[in-house]
């Protein structure tokens, strides 16, 4: 559906984007992933048409568009501050892009009152004034006026970063049945590995101008391809030289103890399992969360942090002597 083929993006003398290659499948929520600054907006804007490849090629359904016109592509943007017009009413706006390709205006009235109730819009919201509309609600609008042109894909550029963390929940959901409603092909570009991992087909992993992995979410979390993937990806443990020799004496792991090892923090259990090793510790900290507590476990010079689900009954204290659980096999090294 959608292919970026050896593309480059400069500005001036910088390179933003090198060599990129990457297909998107038509119908999939696809997520670019990374820390700020490290090229995956440029990757979109270059495909709506707001920024010019300086090499490659950007193909859509089969078709170069690399140099084709923003109003040519049929490709629907929704912008991190909305970009909506505060002095015109929600209908209005969601109207705005129907107006400008001059449909009849029982087509408009129809359109724009069918793709409000899909994202649960309501008669009254539509009259109002997008100024007088809470954050989530203008998030919606701004939804509401790129579905309604029945764009072949969707662009969506950080979209829930302004909402607090309650609604950005909720509309993660929707955006997701949305998107399986409609079917419409999804890019969304984000720095929130949990968002990534909740709406995802597939996510590409941007780092400095590169992909380093491209994957399904359980793919990216469980088989990550570099160390900067694993990092970045969920919260892990760095195991060094005293931890990984430690492993290797009592199940001989064949682990390298000259390289970083890296654990997820859920695959640490205090309950011993057979093929685990035991590694002894104090506990300094502790972050409970109603669900889980997270505890922090100092061992030897090093520090392990572990997951342990709330029972209700089995609670540690700082300064607790306690052993964490690791099975080798969990361990990735680069």
């Amino acid at each position: 559906m959608i292919k970026y083929e050896q593309v480059e993006i400069k500005y001036g003398n910088f390179v933003a984007i090198e060599n990129l290659n990457l297909e998107v499948r038509e119908g999939e929520f696809f997520t670019f992933l990374g820390p700020s600054g490290c090229g995956k907006t440029t990757s979109l804007r270059a495909l709506v048409g707001f920024l010019t490849p300086s090499k490659g090629k950007i193909i859509v359904g089969g078709d170069d568009v690399t140099n084709l016109p923003v109003e040519k592509r049929n490709i629907g943007m929704v912008f991190q501050s909305y970009a909506l017009f505060p002095t015109m009413s929600v209908y209005e706006n969601i109207a705005f892009g129907l107006k400008v390709k001059k449909l009849p205006k029982a087509e408009i009235n129809q359109k724009v009152r069918a793709v409000a109730a899909k994202i649960q819009i309501n008669d009254e919201q539509l009259r109002k004034n997008v100024s007088e509309l809470s954050g989530g609600q203008q998030q919606r609008v701004a939804l509401a006026r790129a579905i309604v042109l029945e764009p072949k894909i969707l662009c969506l550029d950080e979209p829930l970063s302004n909402l607090d963390a309650k609604l950005r929940i909720e509309l993660r959901r929707e955006l997701k049945r949305l998107q399986k409603d409609l079917g419409i092909t999804t890019l969304y570009v984000t720095h929130d590995q949990e968002e990534a991992l909740t709406l995802s087909d597939r996510i590409a992993v941007f780092n400095n101008g590169f992909i380093e992995q491209v994957g399904t979410p359980h793919e990216i979390y469980n088989h990550s391809s570099s160390e900067f993937v694993c990092d970045f990806i969920g919260d892990i443990n760095r195991l060094e030289t005293g931890i990984l020799k430690k492993i290797n004496e009592q199940e001989q792991a064949g682990l390298d103890i000259h390289k970083t090892g890296f654990v997820r923090i859920e695959r640490c259990i205090d309950t011993e399992k057979p093929g685990y090793v035991s590694i002894e510790g104090v506990v300094i900290d502790k972050e409970f969360d109603g669900v889980m507590t997270k505890y922090t476990v100092k061992c030897g010079d090093e520090i392990i942090k572990y997951l342990e689900k709330n029972d209700g009954f089995q609670f540690y204290d700082e300064g607790d002597e306690i052993s964490v659980f690791i099975n080798p096999k969990d361990i990735m090294q680069f």
